[in-house]
């Protein structure tokens, strides 16, 4: 979930109304990290596709499951913060989460979450309590529904029984138990993002020039027909520079799969965003899904290529990037989730080093970790690493200008360099 400042849940966390949210990513809300960070709010930090699949199976009556995200991380082992003391010690932490073995690979296991009441967003409704969702509306709006005791659903529309189909109804009425009629419907966009001409790249500045030349090298990784993922910021970028001549699929984590370019401003729809809210458009064949059917394709290892960004990347693949204790807090997203499917290829692209020259690439990481041992290739402004499972880092390519002794001084880990590097990008 998010917050956007002085709408909905905002208002409540504005008045002091709050004592703890669930949540797995709170985007850019200042005063939630405010609050957080000074005491204020307790904040239950979950990996989106388990905050997903708790609500879910907290409808479908079953009290726990197991799941292998977050394993390794500090989902599994507890210690993430949930309360700051005033002082900015931690007060409260996350708990050790019990664990299984099944078929020789570890689980963690989660409780599910139901409610006593579930405040539901439809497009229509019958008066029946049938509902349907309008495009990337559904996200969490379907499993909630299910999870209350009482679900209250605000419809843009009610309409007469037998106007919606059956085969096109999202949730049956049995789970509805209120419906009110929006009489204000405005949505608010919490990123307006849309399409712009491109402006010459040599008169870019500096630092988005080096941001092209990592996400143009990227770009290079997709496949014709493959599915893919791309995450929040740089990494959503490489979309604009896939090859012309294939096709990729690119899914977002709050269900949509076939995301088209940013729209112009005559297209912009607040009922279509991407996972990181901005505004997005969807190609011919594209479909819409709750987001527990989504993060279903990506535990089910229906996903071929993850693209993200990453604050630390370790010598043997273990990731960083959601997370600054004490510092700063957007939540995890579904990152967790994503890195956790051993059928998906992990692509990070970052920075070689931080903004006080400190490498990036690491023996070990130092923050948090979203996965372990889950990156198969790291690309920076300098280079491009594979992780080879068992031995470390192989320096594959070189970006132009770099030369091996430059990233080996820029690199906080020894790695091996393969016999045919060269620039290539």
């Amino acid at each position: 979930m998010t917050l956007i400042d002085g709408v909905g849940l905002g208002k409540l966390l504005n008045t002091r109304q709050v004592k703890r949210m669930v949540a797995s990513y709170v985007g850019e809300n200042k005063e939630f990290a405010r609050q957080y960070l000074s005491g204020e709010l307790e904040v239950e930090l979950v990996p989106q596709g388990t905050l997903a699949e708790k609500i879910r199976s907290g409808g479908a009556g079953i009290p726990a499951f197991y799941t292998h995200t977050g394993i390794g991380t500090l989902v599994e082992t507890g210690g993430i913060p949930i309360k700051y003391a005033k002082n900015g010690d931690v007060e409260i932490f996350s708990q050790p989460h019990c664990t299984g073995v099944f078929d020789g690979k570890r689980y963690v296991m989660e409780e599910s979450i139901s409610g006593d009441y579930a405040l539901v967003k439809a497009w229509k409704a019958d008066e029946l309590g049938n509902l349907v969702f309008r495009a990337s509306a559904n996200n969490f709006n379907a499993p909630m529904a299910t999870a209350g005791k009482v679900t209250i659903v605000e419809a843009e529309e009610i309409v007469p029984v037998g106007e919606l189909k059956p085969d096109q109804i999202h949730i049956p009425g049995i789970h509805v138990h209120r419906i009110i009629k929006c009489e204000k419907n405005e949505k608010k966009i919490e990123k307006l993002t849309v399409r712009q001409d491109q402006a010459g790249e040599a008169g870019l500045p500096a630092a988005m020039q080096k941001r092209i030349r990592i996400i143009k090298r990227a770009a290079r990784e997709f496949k014709d027909g493959m599915y893919a993922n791309l995450g929040i910021g740089m990494p959503m970028l490489a979309s604009n520079y896939i090859d012309p001549g294939i096709t990729v699929y690119l899914q977002s984590e709050n269900g949509v799969l076939g995301l088209g370019p940013f729209p112009t401003r005559g297209e912009v729809d607040p009922d279509l965003i991407n996972a990181g809210k901005e505004t997005v458009t969807v190609l011919q064949g594209g479909s819409f899904f709750s987001s527990d059917v989504s993060f279903g394709m990506i535990r089910g290892n229906r996903i071929d290529m993850l693209v993200l960004g990453g604050m630390e990347v370790s010598q043997t693949g273990d990731l960083a990037n959601w997370i600054v204790p004490g510092k700063m807090v957007k939540g995890m997203g579904g990152a967790v989730d994503l890195v956790s499917a051993s059928g998906t290829r992990v692509v990070v692209t970052m920075d070689h080093c931080s903004k006080d020259g400190s490498p990036k690439i690491l023996k070990r990481c130092t923050l948090p970790l979203t996965g372990v041992e889950c990156v198969n290739r790291i690309i920076t402004d300098m280079c491009v690493f594979d992780v080879v499972p068992g031995k470390g880092l192989l320096l594959r390519e070189l970006a132009s200008g770099c030369s091996v002794d430059q990233v080996r001084a820029a690199t906080g880990c020894e790695f091996t360099v393969a016999s045919d590097v060269a620039e290539t990008f």
